[in-house]
């Protein structure tokens, strides 16, 4: 029976992919090197744990859309499946370092966005539960599928100031924000006949008009 160990040593942002991507470091170790692994099919549930850290009061007002009253964190705060992630390794005789690529969204209607955005600084939990099918050969040198079991996990924490820093590069002082097509009609709308030339104009004459009814 072919025993492996996964564990996150690193992450890197991949500055030359068509949408934001994380490249995690994955270290694997053969613990049976007597039989040789031809070929890893990994699967990967990635997860946020927001239990395991403390939040500053800022972080705090900020998650509240996604956890509600800090009162209640107590009760909200719950492990979150953030992305699945999957890699296809070469050969492994003792060990193997090897890339996990793990693609992220800038969508704010997307509960791992809204958590990356409220922390200010500090790490970010996560959990790394893997699956997938091992192919090697017995002793015989015949080759056999092994299931990898669910109790193969690993914990790492993701410096926030790295998932920052990658939407940096992709959006360069941007945001991303989905709006539903009856508000997206109306704002166009709005832009074209007050003669603006972005939507990002259109939003700040809104917002100026706003703040002048209020006072």
């Amino acid at each position: 029976m072919v025993d492996l160990d996964f564990s996150i040593e690193d992450v890197r942002v991949e500055k030359y992919s068509a949408a934001p991507l994380l490249l995690f470091a994955l270290h694997v170790v053969n613990r049976t090197p007597e039989l040789p692994v031809l070929n890893v099919m990994l699967n990967c549930q990635i997860r946020i744990e927001p239990m395991r850290r403390r939040y500053a009061g800022n972080e705090q007002e900020r998650l509240s859309d996604l956890f509600g009253h800090p009162s209640r964190w107590g009760e909200t705060l719950r492990s979150l499946l953030w992305i699945h992630a999957n890699v296809s390794t070469p050969a492994i005789d003792s060990k193997l370092e090897v890339d996990l690529p793990a693609p992220c969204s800038y969508d704010f209607n997307i509960a791992a966005t809204k958590y990356f955005h409220g922390l200010e600084q500090g790490d970010v939990p996560l959990r790394f539960l893997f699956s997938g099918s091992i192919f090697y050969r017995d002793s015989e040198g015949r080759v056999q599928i092994e299931q990898i079991p669910w109790s193969k996990e690993s914990a790492y924490r993701l410096p926030i100031a790295a998932w920052r820093a990658m939407m940096e590069d992709y959006y360069p002082q941007s945001m991303w924000l989905r709006l539903h097509r009856d508000a997206f009609e109306e704002l166009d709308s709005y832009r074209r006949l007050r003669g603006f030339p972005t939507f990002e104009g259109a939003l700040q004459s809104l917002l100026e008009k706003k703040a002048a009814e209020a006072t």
